[in-house]
């Protein structure tokens, strides 16, 4: 560091390299949220990619920022690196950079906690980014000292219109899917006399219309779910279910097995179950175009990782989300698929699968196969990812040959777990709305949330679909949920307090 003006270099590189990372994750962003590139993108690398370009992006302004008050010729103080107009060297410039910054920061922020907090908020600061890239072009046309030469022009020249393009392509493709209407086959019908009365909204809960409804397999019934309004649906990735609100008042959770692409409609599939407790039964029976039903979601405990090759294994219905994951996955990614059931009849979508992927789907129909499905000999080579969704049978059966950094499951039935020991009264503290009480041995934690006031949703009640997930500040819980693995609860600091307990009989929540 003996040379005079390292520093001086180190503020230019660093700003650079900050607005070209930044060009790039608003990039990526919006081939997230715009899938312009399905046939070669893949929506678990584009947001690690978003997330991981927005996060160096932060690193490189900071750099930036520190270097300018190390900087001899420079000399910035901390007031003139963080207070607009602190300084008199270029205020205007300099304080468009300042306020950039402090838009970052909310951003990256808030992605922390983007499960957590309003979606409309969340979107509301997530879009001043597009702001923030407009500071950031206008701070270094002004203040940058290499204005006049040609490889700075020359390279502003291509990140601003890298920008500018992206963002026109997100404003076009949004106004197609928001406000387009649907092809005449899958405009709703006129709302239904029998339509479910109107509830009050909650987080994450919007009035959709049923479009239409066909089988697509014995005993499945394909519904596709418009929003009101026509609105544009949130982005969503493969492994995401939704919540149906039943007019018999039964809450039920269903994968969504549609395209991630496509913003204008929920597709999911009901498998009416022999031993139906309300839902599926009421779904088939009393489901028609045009009524009316409020759903919360999606929410995703399920998610496809970025991996060069997968197996995916479905079981029955268990291909819905399955088949969401592969149809978000671009033609040159790896994968195979090994689909059971009991016979072809009742394996829905199978046809689709087949015809469009006749070298990658391999189908096991109980009544046409002279033996069971082989479960070791698919997987004792493997080396790929293995998302498997079906009957506990099978995904206990997959589990026991895949290694667990390497198997991924999704339940729709919660397991049967019981305490070590038997339930005790714990005492909940709230941190956020300094509330306390007991939770006694024979309520669960959730009921007493609910009865305090406290804004936990609740769906299943049973611990499968994740809905009332909360984070713990302090205690060690006793997870007897279905979610994921416990170790990965452990890690996140999360617990599900419809069914779960706690060590010690004291829980701190962040609520």
């Amino acid at each position: 560091m003996n040379e005079p003006h390292i520093w001086w270099y180190i503020t230019r590189a660093s700003a650079l390299i900050a607005w070209a990372l930044m060009t790039m994750s608003v990039l990526w962003g919006i081939l997230l949220s715009t899938r312009v590139m399905r046939r070669i993108d893949n929506p678990a690398w584009l947001q690690d990619l978003h997330r991981y370009l927005g996060g160096l992006t932060l690193f490189m302004v900071a750099l930036h920022m520190v270097s300018l008050m190390l900087d001899g010729w420079l000399q910035f103080s901390l007031a003139e690196t963080l207070v607009p107009f602190a300084t008199d060297f270029k205020p205007l410039a300099v304080a468009l950079g300042i306020v950039s910054f402090y838009i970052l920061l909310a951003v990256q922020g808030t992605s922390l906690f983007m499960n957590r907090l309003p979606r409309k908020f969340w979107k509301g600061v997530h879009y001043s980014s597009y702001a923030a890239l407009l500071l950031v072009a206008l701070h270094a046309g002004w203040s940058g000292t290499d204005v006049s030469s040609w490889w700075y022009r020359v390279l502003a020249i291509v990140l601003i219109s890298v920008a500018t393009i992206a963002v026109l392509v997100r404003i076009i493709t949004g106004t197609k899917t928001g406000s387009a209407r649907p092809v005449a086959r899958e405009e709703p019908p006129s709302i239904s006399a029998q339509a479910a009365p109107a509830r009050t909204a909650s987080h994450d809960t919007r009035t959709m219309v049923v479009s239409t409804l066909q089988e697509v397999a014995q005993g499945v019934l394909a519904i596709r779910l418009l929003p009101l309004g026509g609105v544009q649906l949130p982005v969503w990735h493969p492994g995401s279910h939704v919540t149906l609100h039943l007019p018999n008042g039964l809450q039920r959770q269903y994968s969504l097995c549609g395209d991630p692409a496509e913003r204008t409609h929920f597709d999911i599939a009901v498998l009416k179950t022999e031993q139906s407790e309300g839902g599926s039964e009421w779904i088939h029976a009393n489901l028609s175009p045009g009524m009316t039903l409020e759903v919360s979601g999606p929410l995703n405990h399920f998610e496809l990782e970025p991996a060069n090759e997968y197996l995916f294994i479905a079981g029955g219905i268990g291909i819905t989300p399955i088949k969401a994951m592969i149809e978000s996955l671009p033609e040159r990614r790896k994968w195979k698929l090994v689909y059971a059931g009991r016979s072809r009849s009742t394996m829905a979508f199978l046809d689709e699968l087949v015809e469009r992927y006749p070298d990658r789907v391999t189908v096991h129909a109980s009544d046409e196969a002279k033996k069971p499905l082989d479960v070791f000999a698919l997987t004792k080579s493997a080396t790929s990812q293995v998302y498997c969704c079906g009957p506990e049978s099978l995904m206990a059966t997959v589990s026991e040959y895949v290694p667990a950094d390497r198997m991924h499951l999704e339940r729709f039935v919660a397991l049967e777990r019981e305490s070590a020991s038997p339930a005790q009264p714990i005492e909940v503290t709230c941190r956020k709305s300094k509330k306390s009480f007991v939770v006694d041995a024979d309520e669960t934690i959730l009921e007493a949330l609910e009865e305090n006031g406290l804004p936990v949703l609740g769906s299943c009640k049973k611990g499968v679909c994740g809905t009332c997930e909360v984070r713990v500040v302090e205690g060690k819980p006793i997870h007897l949920d279905s979610v994921m693995d416990d170790a990965e609860k452990d890690r996140l600091k999360v617990m599900y307090p419809c069914v779960s307990r706690a060590e010690g009989g004291k829980l701190v929540l962040d609520l």
